[in-house]
């Protein structure tokens, strides 16, 4: 039978007769990076977490680095919702995550010995069975074809090397293993497990497989993952429809690092914007609540790709040096350059961002004047829009805005009202251009770790 404007009360099934699902109760926060990774993202979701009841990863895998420090004790997270060290917190894993075992029980491992914080973690941790799982030879492949790259193309493309794009690409072929897959029937896991092995085998000659080692170190990890594994959609689905909780998703990776929007093709291998929170975790759109997006108060890159406002400078150098700019995963030195309104009104137009958190302002404290890119020339002519091509991209000319600098030292300031009179105009100029709603506001948080 059908209500007035066509929802559902009863559905008839063998003379029976169910109930329509409940209305949603629950809306989802959103944490993105707005640019190339390395926003601070890690911190926000920390401090967002301290009243969370869940936090969950999306995509990507331990590809990404979120660092926290908690009394004093830096924690790294790859693969673990940071999030999860809130022992408060229930940390979910979605579907759209690739799961490497031995990084992750590596990874907690790692964690547990800093500090209290993450004790009972597998108590704490669901993931989700539609996950796939990265094997040690996704990963020697993808240095395998890093390496192929240089030779033939004289570049490669500056992968983590942790096997993302294999994976993605097994998925995508089919071809792909999932958690489901390995802590159901152990044996018929194997023979797919050895077809799989023998693919990547033929198509890189030099790739040397242990298949019966690899299996058995496998088979311990199942039984250790095995309690975590659940069907993800319907524990997202109670998340979202039962008592209150406050439901929090943390993305990896950046908005331009995403397959379909980002520089390709020096991206990462799946959705880091808002529409990958839906695929990721099995959620409708209209669970969707605040989408945050981190933003740095200048703009950094790690590894290859088009870059318009980076400073092969003094000022580049100085930013690098201040932000101790090197990548979490990868420990390589981060390009620097100034901030880039049209690549972070690109990120807004394809994330909607209800807000933005903007960190490691301090790091402008001592220049006298600083650029902002408002905009972009090509032969001349100002464009409105990011140019998907990176030759196009290479070649752009940006038009900066110069703001006075501050010369103070901001490090102590706790709120918007602490901060100099010349940082508050360089915030509001931001918020100003990017015309995010005022009713949103711009969230201001400061760089350094201990005032998170």
């Amino acid at each position: 039978t059908m209500e007035h404007g066509g929802r559902m009360r009863q559905i008839r099934n063998g003379g029976s007769i169910s109930p329509a699902p409940a209305a949603s109760t629950n809306k989802v926060t959103v944490v993105l990076g707005a640019q190339w990774g390395d926003e601070g993202k890690g911190k926000v979701v920390d401090l967002l977490a301290q009243d969370a009841d869940i936090v969950c990863r999306c995509q990507g895998g331990n590809n990404a680095g979120h660092t926290v420090v908690v009394d004093s004790i830096e924690y790294d997270f790859h693969l673990l919702p940071s999030g999860i060290i809130n022992p408060k917190v229930t940390a979910f894993i979605g579907n759209g995550v690739v799961i490497h075992l031995p990084g992750l029980f590596e990874e907690a491992e790692k964690n547990c010995k800093k500090g209290q914080s993450l004790t009972g973690w597998d108590k704490r941790l669901t993931i989700s069975d539609r996950a796939h799982i990265v094997f040690d030879f996704h990963q020697a492949a993808d240095g395998i074809q890093e390496q192929q790259r240089q030779e033939q193309a004289g570049k490669n493309l500056g992968t983590t090397k942790k096997g993302i794009g294999p994976v993605y690409s097994s998925k995508a072929a089919r071809s792909g293993l999932r958690m489901c897959d390995l802590v159901s029937d152990f044996n018929e896991f194997s023979q797919r497990f050895t077809v799989l092995a023998n693919q990547y085998k033929s198509m890189y000659p030099s790739l040397e497989i242990d298949i019966d080692g690899e299996l058995n170190r496998l088979k311990v990890y199942a039984e250790q993952v095995k309690p975590m594994v659940k069907d993800g959609v319907y524990f997202i689905y109670e998340a979202l429809h039962g008592p209150r909780k406050k439901i929090l998703v943390e993305g990896a990776n950046a908005a331009l690092l995403d397959i379909d929007f980002g520089t390709y093709p020096f991206v990462t291998s799946s959705n880091c914007t808002v529409g990958g929170v839906c695929t990721g975790l099995g959620i409708p759109p209209q669970c969707i609540g605040e989408v945050y997006g981190v933003v740095k108060a200048y703009t950094t890159r790690v590894g290859i790709g088009a870059f318009p406002t980076e400073q092969n400078n003094e000022s580049g150098d100085r930013l690098q040096s201040r932000g101790r700019e090197f990548g979490v995963t990868t420990g390589r030195r981060r390009r620097c350059g100034w901030l880039d309104l049209t690549l972070l009104r690109y990120a807004h137009m394809i994330n909607g961002f209800t807000a933005l958190a903007l960190t490691k302002l301090d790091i402008l404290d001592v220049f006298a004047d600083i650029k902002v890119g408002v905009s972009y020339k090509i032969n001349g002519k100002t464009i409105p829009y990011f140019p998907a091509n990176q030759e196009v991209l290479n070649k752009v000319e940006v038009e900066y805005h110069i703001l006075p600098g501050w010369n103070t030292d901001t490090s102590n300031a706790r709120t918007f009202e602490d901060l100099p009179e010349n940082a508050k105009k360089y915030v509001l100029f931001i918020e100003d251009m990017l015309g995010i709603p005022s009713k949103n506001g711009l969230i201001v948080w400061l760089s350094l770790i201990r005032l998170m």
